[in-house]
């Protein structure tokens, strides 16, 4: 059985679900567990309401710990590309963003930034995966699963200039 906590934001209402090896498969700014858990392919009966560690790290994320996230181990499924997109979004530092088409190119695929997007937008563990660090080719604020508003507020709060 899962365990879902919600936490309160000033960017709304947040849920993080983990595993019982306190793994975190699922995360994101809605109060419906079940609409956080389905982005993960998780069934609404396989979720229970208990508290978990990693809400801890996210209260203290928003508490000005920018850090407070990266220890975190997160899991989830995707393809081999994704799984590499995921792991160097982890890489960048709060703070800083990167284009799509930056994160390609650190990748060796220079011209893959759609797919970098497309990576981006299936994340199921939002902001311990920080999709929000990346931009458009412009440095415009582009889609982002839970709004762009949230996505400029999480950027205003690690201090990235826009």
């Amino acid at each position: 059985m899962h365990a879902y906590e919600i936490v309160d934001t000033p960017d709304g209402p947040f849920t993080v679900i983990e595993r019982p090896d306190g793994v975190v498969v699922a995360a994101g700014w809605s109060a419906d567990p079940a609409a956080v858990a389905s982005r993960s392919r998780i069934k609404p009966g396989d979720i229970a309401a208990r508290t978990t560690a990693s809400a801890d790290a996210v209260r203290a994320w928003y508490a000005g710990d920018t850090h407070a996230l990266d220890a975190i181990t997160v899991e989830q499924s995707g393809t081999a590309f994704q799984s590499r997109v995921w792991a160097a979004l982890r890489e960048i530092p709060a703070g800083e963003v990167r284009r799509y088409g930056e994160v390609a190119e650190s990748l060796g695929t220079t011209g893959a930034s759609r797919a970098v997007g497309a990576a981006c937008g299936r994340n199921a563990v939002a902001l311990f995966v920080p999709c929000h660090r990346v931009v458009g080719a412009s440095g415009k604020l582009t889609g982002f699963a839970w709004g762009v508003d949230v996505k400029r507020s999480l950027l205003t709060r690690e201090g990235s200039v826009l």
